[in-house]
């Protein structure tokens, strides 16, 4: 993943009051936290930082006075009604240094005739180089059958990431399509 470039604005003042006009004139008001240091409270520029978050655990280069901050996105507070972001919690992360993830999972494929999946998990832990962070994890379903399922333990991992989550999670179930027990009885019941 490539990291996204920012330039953001000390922020002095704090409090609701402040939060709503920096928002008004298009900021989002975020903080950067992490390596024991002191937490830095920024306001990011609002169109370019919705842009880059899009992705999860996007990560972000954030110029503040002339430093440089590489950060990783750890949380966003958006309105629930309008779904505009209100706040952003950033943790500085360094190239090289290992960090904790939840990594979407997308499936492909299709199963075999008669056969149904369902997603049990759509997420996995990873630990994972922070400047390296995968967008997802893929699994693939083609043509399995009923009865069988994919479990955390079963996933291929991108290059340099560590399952965190328990290895017997079960991750894709196939099971029995509902009219095909039904439709197999009619059949031999007319034979």
């Amino acid at each position: 993943m490539s990291e996204q470039k920012l330039t953001a604005e000390l922020r002095t003042e704090f409090g609701k009051g402040f939060a709503r006009r920096a928002r008004m004139a298009g900021q989002i008001p975020a903080v950067i936290y992490g390596h024991g240091a002191e937490p830095i409270h920024i306001n990011l520029p609002g169109r370019a930082t919705t842009l880059a978050v899009r992705v999860s655990n996007a990560l972000l280069a954030i110029d503040v006075d002339g430093q440089q901050h590489l950060t990783l996105v750890k949380d966003i507070q958006r309105d629930p009604v309008k779904q505009i972001i209100e706040h952003v919690d950033l943790q500085t992360v360094q190239a090289g240094e290992k960090v904790t993830v939840d990594i979407a999972i997308h499936v492909s494929g299709e199963v075999a005739p008669g056969a149904v999946a369902s997603l049990e998990a759509t997420t996995v832990s990873l630990e994972s180089e922070a400047t390296h962070v995968p967008t997802a994890v893929e699994v693939s379903i083609e043509g399995l059958k009923a009865g069988q399922n994919i479990h955390a333990a079963d996933l291929n991992l991108p290059k340099g990431s560590t399952l965190l989550t328990e290895g017997d999670t079960l991750v894709v179930r196939i099971a029995e399509a509902a009219g095909s027990e039904e439709e197999e009885s009619g059949e031999a019941a007319a034979e």
